[in-house]
C-alpha cells in the first residue's frame, strides 16, 4: 500500500469513527457504530447504528449504497457482527453487496464476534484491513467496558470552585461553573446511556438532569438514583416527570414511591442491589446487564468519593472556575482531596480545555 493510499484509508476510517459517534447515547446496548462506503475516492454510502442500536450502520451505509456498493471499499469503526440476532449478521449483507475491500477500525470483543467478522469477509475472499485506530476504541470505550469489565465506562464530572466547593450548605443548587461550560455538560449528557446522583443530592438540589439545549431534549439520559438505603425524597421532581427514572437501592424505598413504581407511569422503576454487598460494583453490575454502557457520575460529593474509593471510575472531568464560593462550601470529595485525582498514580492527566473562565481537565485511569 502507497502512503497516499494509506492516508487515504486513514481519513475515510476518521470519518467513520465520527459518524457512529454520532449515535453515542443512543443504541445501547448495540454499540454505536459508523460505516462509509467509497468507490473511487468518492462516497457512495453512509451510515451509523439507528436508535435502539438496529438497524446496524453496515446495513444503512449498503441500503444507501444499492449498486454502487459493488466493488466499493467499506470503512467501519467497530468490526462487522458475524452471529444472528433480531437481524442477520452484517457480515452476510457485506459479501451479498459485493463490497471489494473492508477497512476496520476495531475488533469487537464481543465473544459471538471477536475475530470472526473478519474471518467470514476474508473467506468471502474480501480484502479486510485491520487499521486498529485508537479513536475507534475512545468511540466505542462504554460498548468494550460493558463486555470486558461487565460494567458500564464511568465518567465522574465535578464542577469545583477555586476554593474546592461544589456547593454552599443549605443553598440547594449552585452554580459554580459558567454558563459556557454549563452548555457542554449538557451535551455530554446527549452521549450518554445513563446518568447518576446520590440521594442526597436529589434532597438538597431536585435535580432534573436532562438536556437543556435546544433541539436535544429527546437525547436525555436515564437517571439513576444510588441510595443503599432506598432512603429519598418521593416528591422528587425526577420521580415525577421526564426521561426515565430508576432507583437503585438494597432497601424498598418510601411507599408512595413505591405504589407508582408498581403502577403505569412509564419508566420509574427499581433496581434492587444485594444488602452487604459493595454498593456501587453491584449497581454497575446490574446497569451492564440491563444494557447501560455508559454512566456519567455527576454528584454529590459522597458519591463522587464513593465511586473513587471503589475503584470504579475510568474517567474524570474535573472544571474548575475560577470563583470562590466562601464561606460553608461543601468540598468537592466527602473525606477526600482533590489530589486523590490531580495527584493520583491511577489516572493520567490526557488534555485541557477552556470553557469560557473555566478550565476543564480531563484525566483517564492509568493503565
Amino acid at each position: 500500500m502507497s502512503e497516499a493510499e494509506g492516508a487515504l484509508d486513514a481519513r475515510f476510517l476518521a470519518a467513520a469513527i465520527r459518524l457512529g459517534r454520532l449515535s453515542l447515547g443512543e443504541t445501547a446496548p448495540n454499540p454505536a457504530v459508523g460505516a462509509i462506503l467509497v468507490k473511487d475516492g468518492k462516497v457512495v454510502g453512509r451510515g451509523r447504528t439507528a436508535l435502539g442500536g438496529r438497524p446496524h450502520a453496515e446495513t444503512v451505509a449498503l441500503a444507501r449504497a444499492g449498486e454502487k456498493a459493488r466493488g466499493a471499499t467499506l470503512y467501519v469503526s467497530l468490526e462487522p457482527c458475524n452471529h444472528f440476532g433480531l437481524t442477520p449478521p452484517c457480515t452476510e449483507a457485506v459479501v451479498r453487496a459485493g463490497v471489494g475491500r473492508v477497512v476496520v477500525g476495531l475488533g469487537d470483543p464481543d465473544s459471538r464476534v471477536a475475530g470472526k467478522g473478519i474471518a467470514a469477509l476474508r473467506q468471502a475472499g474480501i480484502e479486510v484491513c485491520e487499521r486498529f485506530d485508537p479513536a475507534a476504541g475512545e468511540a466505542h470505550r462504554g460498548h468494550i467496558s460493558r463486555l470486558t469489565k461487565a460494567r458500564p465506562f464511568v465518567t465522574l464530572k465535578l464542577a469545583v470552585s477555586a476554593d474546592g466547593a461544589i456547593g454552599i450548605t443549605g443553598k440547594g443548587q449552585v452554580a459554580v461553573t459558567g454558563e459556557i461550560a454549563r452548555r457542554h455538560v449538557h451535551a455530554l449528557r446527549a452521549r450518554v446511556d445513563a446518568i447518576l446522583v446520590g440521594a442526597g443530592t436529589v434532597r438538597d438540589d431536585d435535580p432534573a438532569l436532562t438536556c437543556r439545549l435546544p433541539g436535544l431534549a429527546h437525547r436525555s439520559p436515564i437517571r439513576l438514583v444510588l441510595s443503599a438505603s432506598g432512603k429519598v425524597p418521593e416528591e422528587a421532581g425526577l420521580f415525577r416527570e421526564g426521561p426515565p427514572t430508576w432507583l437503585i437501592s438494597a432497601d424498598e424505598p418510601p411507599p408512595g414511591l413505591a405504589a407508582r413504581m408498581r403502577g403505569k407511569r412509564s419508566g420509574l422503576r427499581r433496581l434492587a442491589i444485594e444488602k452487604g454487598e459493595e454498593a456501587i460494583p453491584s449497581a454497575l453490575g446490574l446497569l451492564a446487564v440491563e444494557g447501560i454502557t455508559s454512566l456519567l457520575v455527576e454528584g454529590g460529593a459522597r458519591t463522587a468519593a464513593a465511586f473513587l474509593q471503589a475503584d470504579c471510575v475510568d474517567e474524570v472531568l474535573l472544571f474548575q472556575s475560577p470563583a470562590e464560593l466562601g464561606a460553608g462550601g461543601v468540598p468537592a470529595l466527602a473525606g477526600m482531596e482533590l489530589s486523590a485525582i490531580t495527584q493520583s498514580a491511577k489516572f493520567n492527566r490526557v488534555g485541557r480545555r477552556r470553557f469560557g473562565e473555566d478550565m476543564l481537565t480531563r484525566y483517564l485511569r492509568a493503565g
